[in-house]
């Protein structure tokens, strides 16, 4: 029994698509498109040199336009800041006056210990403040 060479194709593209789910290499599934559309080439009755040709034309093109989209998408989109990394750069009202020696602030719905960036500024309850960064416990205010 002969298996037809769009069979082959459709295996070739199934194998690409096994390391693209273990490794998530975008690269194989581009790979794995150019098998299907060499199947597809197949089964219009087309020479295996069209074939290959096809498969070649369609991995190169996929990878040489889409590779670099995704990049720039990857590259562009924002990191998810958590913990205390995302109350940097909020808002805070002051409870207790805050100076460089502590005081407290409301921040994110929580009351946190605050101490002030310039040692020399001050300030008092109802003003509202930026936190710059977070130490330990404390959060550094301006």
């Amino acid at each position: 029994m002969d298996i037809d060479t769009w069979v082959w194709w459709l295996i070739g593209a199934v194998g690409l698509g096994i390391p693209l789910v273990l490794t998530a290499m975008p690269e194989f599934g581009m790979l794995a498109v150019g098998a299907v559309a060499g199947a597809v080439t197949a089964a219009l009755g087309l020479g295996i040199v069209a074939q290959v040709l096809v498969f070649v034309v369609v991995s190169v093109a996929l990878i040489a336009v889409v590779r670099p989209i995704a990049a720039r998408h990857r590259d562009a989109s924002p990191g998810l800041s958590s913990g205390v990394d995302a109350l940097k750069g909020k808002h805070a009202v002051v409870l207790e006056r805050v100076d460089s020696n502590g005081g407290r602030i409301k921040l994110a719905g929580e009351v946190w210990s605050a101490r002030t960036l310039d040692t020399g500024q001050s300030f008092e309850p109802g003003e509202e403040v930026d936190v710059v960064e977070i130490d330990g416990a404390t959060a550094v205010v301006m």
